[in-house]
C-alpha cells in the first residue's frame, strides 16, 4: 500500500509503569500490547461519550512525539531504521526530566512538563534531525492536510524540511488524552483527569527512553516494535 507501513519515533512510560497503565486506560488501547483496554467504569459514567472523546488519540496510543509518523525511504528498511534507534539511544544524551502535570494544550487535554527544560527541547531536535534520513519524501496531499496557509512562516519551513510543522523552537511535548473540546466541555473533564493523575503521585519524569511505533496501514492503530533506553550523558 502506497504511502505504508508508517513509522514514528516516540516517548512512551515503560510498559510495567503507573504511567502508561493511565494512558492505556484512558485510551482504550495498549501500544505496547496492540491490544483493546476497558474505559475505566467511573469515566464512562461521568463522561458517556469517553470514547469519542479519545477515538483520535487511541489510534496513536499513548505518548509524546519526537519524530512524527513518516513512511520510510526507499532507501532504507526497517531493521535500518530499528538498528539507528538502538545507535541513537546507546549514544549518550542528557536524560531530561520533567514534572508532569495534566492540562489543555491548544484546546486537547494533555500530560505535559509543569516546565520545559532545555534538555527537552535538545532531544526532541536531536531526533528529528537523527532520523530525518529515513523519511520518505513528503506527498503533495500530506502537506495540504497540514493546512500550511494557516502555520507561521517558520511553522512552513518546519513542514518543508522535516515533515512537521511542530519541531525545533515550535515543539510542545504533550501526552495526547482528548480530541480537542470547546472550553466549557473541557472544564470538568480537565478537572476529572487532573484528580485521577494526582492519585499516581507522580512528581517527576524522566524522558529516559525512545519507542519506534509502526502503522501497517491507513485504518490501523499505531503500536510499539522496539525500545530503547537512553544512555544518560
Amino acid at each position: 500500500m502506497p504511502g505504508f507501513p508508517r513509522y514514528a519515533i516516540y516517548y512512551a512510560p515503560a510498559s510495567d509503569t503507573a504511567l502508561a497503565a493511565f494512558g492505556a486506560d484512558l485510551l482504550g488501547y495498549d501500544a505496547w500490547s496492540g491490544s483493546e483496554r476497558s474505559f475505566p467504569r467511573d469515566v464512562i459514567d461521568t463522561v458517556p461519550d469517553w470514547p469519542e472523546v479519545t477515538s483520535d488519540a487511541r489510534k496513536y496510543g499513548f505518548h509524546a512525539t519526537l519524530k512524527a509518523p513518516f513512511s520510510l525511504s526507499d532507501a532504507h528498511t526497517e531493521a535500518e531504521l530499528s538498528a539507528a534507534c538502538a545507535s541513537f539511544a546507546a549514544t549518550p544524551h542528557a536524560v531530561p526530566v520533567i514534572r508532569p502535570v495534566v492540562d489543555a494544550i491548544s484546546g486537547f487535554i494533555a500530560v505535559i512538563p509543569g516546565e520545559t527544560p532545555p534538555a527537552l527541547q535538545d532531544l526532541a531536535a536531536a531526533c528529528v534531525e537523527t532520523f530525518e534520513p529515513y523519511r520518505a519524501p513528503m506527498p503533495p496531499e500530506d502537506r495540504a492536510r497540514r493546512k500550511p496557509d494557516l502555520l507561521t512562516p517558520r511553522q512552513r519551513d518546519h513542514l518543508d524540511r522535516w515533515g512537521y510543522p511542530y519541531v525545533m523552537e515550535d515543539f510542545r511535548f504533550h501526552m495526547t488524552l482528548t480530541c480537542r473540546l470547546s472550553d466549557e466541555r473541557r472544564r470538568p473533564i480537565l478537572s476529572m483527569l487532573q484528580d485521577r493523575f494526582e492519585a499516581l503521585r507522580i512528581s517527576r519524569l524522566p524522558i529516559d527512553r525512545i519507542a519506534l511505533f509502526r502503522q501497517p496501514g491507513p485504518a490501523s492503530r499505531f503500536s510499539i516494535i522496539g525500545s530503547w533506553p537512553i544512555a544518560p550523558g
